[in-house]
């Protein structure tokens, strides 16, 4: 594919269903009304010269370049911020026009630096660009303007530079960080000639408040703002569109290359969950692709305390299968499993699935989203007959009130995040419920109407006591509820829901939240409008982890607040493929589409297709494995990109599980945790070296291209392939494709989806079928997919984690903006520059209770295990609750986690572990032991490498 540049209109597009027709340059044109001319112009092919303006932001109108005449008005407006009228006649070129530009141009360049051979942005420089498209070959004023000659570069961010010099204070940067972002970083210091952008008052780029999601540089019409890598590589000449690896939202990408090198990622502008923004991982985070600790060749070992020894494909393929299938045979089938990953694509999961349930012959196949929504699925499906979210992206726009519950948009899924708070900016109103301040709470123009600061573990009561003052204050939409939901079902929830012991009085003493704001947050919900439900692990990681999820999709259909734009239950999905991995029967009880194993005619239509005989019987859970390998019915485990040691709770009980293991397979980009008891390693493949599909928490379906070859010779997919042949499980696909051709023959949701739709649409929701041929942004508009909608009683009860003398504190986890799950790739990247190291947030009163400084380094303890790592002194945890990250696996916050979990699915209680904090000298044992495991196994790589 060739350098793509998207058209640039000038100005965001008008929403308005009225046409109106003008004349430019003596065409006619028929645009919507509220348009500007600029882009009236552009529809027509007409490109007014400009440099403030862009389509990304509202006009400006600064820079003075885009002046039109307009018959019957005095003067030369700017076209981008004079909108069209009926029967005006526009000319964008005239001498006058011509001499205007030319002069405005003149002074820009007096004051510019005149290196354009040498500069970064040479060739995609706008700049550069209009003093062509205007003529201008001198300049009157002479190039000795005093701005430039003595001003600095600030380099201090990581991925890209500040050249002040080359700054034309078109605000741009400075809009977008307000705009798009909604940061508030940026603003324009000095006044005239002294004007220049500023990150904040004295400080650079890296210290300021600015988290480097890209939108100043990519909004920088010169070389002002440049990465980094455009110096050291220079300008890419071709671009692939792929969509990204991180979080659930999926952002579109153009992968600009040169050669075989990536120079930059730039968000897409047509990509429909971004709409053209991106994050600081998604935008910068990608040189894990090629870091020095990525395994490229297959390496095995007969035990864990051997060295790998690195070999052929066919060997280490030949080698795992013989394992596995001598286990089987010394053990019986069920003693091998697997666990799909969701950071891979959707044929890659789906493969897996089928290899175990084919080649294995058994359903023990689990994923990582048992650790983190599995409850989302169990409860929407209970409720609504689906199980995921009920929204597209694009819907908040129309929210009137948006509810967040255990959900950090900004840190965990941030370019939704900023959308969320242009709305807010835009009147929306906003309730918090999380123990932790997060920064959606307050930040630049955006405030919670309420933050509920509800006690760890607390949630069902929480939303109960909401539903409580909803229909004891006759706040029902009994329309809704009578024409879409079983009334029987209802009443018996709402005289549960209605019961005193239910009120926000009677639960103040769990949830630690005053009554009066819980019944105010409720009014605002049932009575502002369109309201829009946004959650996270903060809800599906708790023993009653699916009990909320039912609890919330009650609270929406008993208010209206499903089946249309503005509204819905949206989880807010952890990781980049999450929903597809789930969606493809990663799970032991359910084929792809969510159908129970047990069902005959499903299961009939799989052996069809793959040939084989399946087992009837769900299979294993993860912990479930765990517990077997333990108890010793359980000895080999396929595990394809995820790191179970690190991620899921518990870390003593996974270590004892992987250590008893005869065969564990491991196939990764890196020797993670978990390889350090594996006996096979496969090499993993990056987003940018594959073809394929994620779904994202839309339920989006968006196309993978392989940007460059694979570093390590095959796609995931392939690898897999190559594993079930040799374990006499046929398999024969030549491309993605073809997979999800059988995919859709076997899913109903998916029936419509194909990479040819997919590049005529570029996305798809599912379900996409004969029912919904283009997708479906928004799900139970007509009825819910199970019928009627259902009711569920949603009664509180306590975790059996409870603190006591011994352990005071509640720990709760979570996520931070620039790095990643366990952050096995953003630690291989310069985002450590934000977050070295993972740190423990305490209340002043509990620090100080306990001797605690700020930066202090502490011993967080539970009953299950400890670690050491430093105190942070913030208010943003209430006295009683500390929190930290588990991105850092010298720290492993999963070591002091319990192994409680959600009573339908298992999900890890991750919310809610009781512990003490106390001063300490250094790391614990096993800290100081890992350290030493860690550069073992570095070396052992090395070794086998050379």
């Amino acid at each position: 594919m060739s350098l793509t540049t998207d058209i640039d209109y000038g100005t965001p597009a008008s929403t308005s269903e009225k046409l109106v027709t003008l004349t430019i340059d003596g065409m006619r044109v028929s645009v919507p009304e509220g348009t500007s001319i600029m882009r009236a112009a552009m529809e027509v092919g007409n490109k007014i010269p400009k440099l403030c303006a862009t389509d990304m932001l509202d006009a400006f109108g600064s820079c003075r370049l885009c002046l039109v005449e307009i018959e019957g008005r005095n003067g030369t407006p700017a076209s981008c911020t004079t909108p069209v009228a009926e029967g005006i006649v526009v000319k964008t070129q005239t001498e006058r026009l011509k001499q205007i530009r030319k002069g405005v141009m003149e002074l820009y360049i007096s004051d510019h630096p005149l290196d354009c051979l040498t500069c970064s942005a040479n060739g995609d420089c706008e700049l550069q660009e209009m003093a062509g498209v205007v003529g201008l070959r001198e300049v009157r004023y002479g190039y000795d303007g005093e701005n430039h000659t003595k001003m600095g570069k600030d380099e201090s961010n990581p991925y890209f530079t500040y050249e002040k010099s080359k700054c034309i204070v078109c605000n741009r940067c400075v809009r977008a960080c307000e705009e798009v972002q909604g940061t508030f970083a940026l603003t324009i210091s000095g006044r005239g000639f002294d004007s220049r952008v500023s990150p904040g008052m004295d400080e650079n780029f890296l210290t300021s408040e600015c988290v480097s999601c890209g939108a100043c540089v990519q909004s920088c019409p010169t070389a002002t703002l440049n990465e980094k890598a455009m110096f050291d590589i220079g300008t890419p000449e071709h671009s692939v569109v792929t969509t990204c690896a991180y979080c659930g939202v999926g952002c579109a990408f153009k992968a600009e290359m040169r050669g075989d090198e990536l120079v930059r990622m730039v968000p897409y502008k047509d990509g429909k969950a971004n709409r053209g923004h991106s994050c600081v991982k998604g935008r910068f985070a990608y040189g894990y692709a090629s870091h020095r600790d990525r395994i490229l060749k297959p390496m095995i070992r007969s035990s864990i305390h051997e060295p790998w020894k690195e070999v052929s494909y066919e060997e280490a393929i030949q080698y795992a299968a013989s394992e596995f299938k001598r286990i089987q045979e010394k053990y019986g089938k069920r003693a091998v499993g697997g666990i799909t990953s969701s950071r891979c694509t959707n044929e890659e999961t789906y493969l897996v699935q089928k290899l175990i349930r084919g080649g294995f012959g058994n359903n023990n196949v689990d994923t990582c989203a048992r650790v983190c929504h599995s409850p989302t699925g169990y409860g929407l499906s209970q409720t609504y007959g689906t199980s995921a979210g009920t929204q597209d992206f694009d819907s908040v726009e129309k929210a009137d009130v948006v509810l967040i519950i255990g959900a950090n948009p900004t840190d965990g899924h941030p370019v939704f995040g900023s959308r969320l708070k242009k709305r807010l900016r835009g009147g929306a109103k906003l309730i918090v419920i999380d123990p932790r301040r997060t920064d959606i709470v307050r930040s630049p123009h955006v405030e919670a109407a309420y933050h509920l600061a509800l006690k760890p573990g607390t949630n069902v009561a929480m939303v109960t006591a909401l539903a409580h003052v909803i229909v004891t204050e006759g706040l029902v939409n009994e329309a809704f509820v009578r024409e879409r939901c079983d009334w029987d079902d209802f009443q018996e929830w709402a005289a549960f829901v209605a019961d005193a012991r239910h009120s926000p009085e009677s639960v103040e003493k769990y949830t630690q939240v005053p009554a009066e704001q819980v019944r105010k947050a409720a009014r605002l919900y049932a009575t502002g409008g369109n309201g829009a439900i946004y959650y996270g692990l903060g809800v599906t990681e708790h023993s009653q982890g699916s009990t909320t999820v039912m609890a919330i999709a009650n609270l929406a259909m008993a208010t209206g607040n499903i089946g249309r734009e503005g509204v819905g239950v949206n989880p807010l999905r952890g990781q980049n493929n999450v929903q597809g991995s789930c969606d493809m029967g990663s799970f032991p009880h359910e084929l792809p589409g969510y159908r129970h194993i047990s069902d005959d005619a499903t299961r009939a239509a799989f052996e069809a297709m793959w040939g084989v005989h399946l087992d009837d019987e769900p299979g294993l859970r993860i912990p479930n494995m765990f517990d077997a390998a333990v108890e010793g019915t359980y000895k080999g485990m396929y595990v394809q990109g995820e790191d179970i040691l690190q991620s899921d709770p518990d870390t003593k009980h996974v270590s004892a599980g992987l250590a008893a293991l005869e065969c564990l397979v491991v196939q990764d980009l890196f020797l993670n945790e978990t390889a350090n008891y594996a006996h096979v390693f496969l090499p993993g493949c990056t987003f940018l070296e594959k073809d394929g599909t994620f779904t994202n928490a839309e339920r989006r379906i968006q196309r993978v291209r392989k940007v460059m070859a694979p570093k390590n010779g095959y796609a995931d997919w392939e690898v897999t392939l190559m594993l079930a042949n040799a374990m006499g499980f046929k398999m024969d696909y030549a491309h993605p494709s073809e997979i999800m051709d059988e995919i859709a023959a076997l899913t109903p949701a998916f029936t419509g989806v194909s990479y040819q739709k997919l590049e005529e649409l570029g996305s798809v929701q599912w379900p996409c079928n004969d029912k919904a041929p283009t997708g479906t942004p928004v799900m139970h508009i007509d009825g819910f997919v199970r019928g009627k909608g259902k009711f569920m009683l949603t009664e509180y009860v306590p975790t059996d984690e409870r603190t006591g003398p011994r352990f005071p504190l509640l720990l709760t986890t979570g996520r931070i903006l620039s790095q990643y799950n366990v952050g096995a790739q953003t630690r291989r990247t310069a985002n450590v520059a934000w977050h070295p190291e993972d740190v423990l947030e305490i209340h002043p009163h509990d620090a100080e209770n306990r001797g605690i400084r700020d930066g202090d380094v502490v011993k967080l303890e539970s009953r299950s295990g400890a670690t050491s790592l430093k105190a942070v002194i913030s208010e943003r945890v209430a006295p009683g609750v500390v929190y930290t990250t588990f991105h850092h696996p010298v720290t492993q916050a999963n070591v002091v986690t319990t192994d409680f979990s959600d009573w339908a699915t298992n999900c890890p209680e991750y919310k809610v572990t009781a512990v003490q904090v106390s001063p300490s000298n250094g790391p614990t044992p096993w800290q100081e032991e890992y350290e030493d495991l860690s550069k073992k196994s570095r070396r052992i790589a090395v070794e086998a490498a050379e």
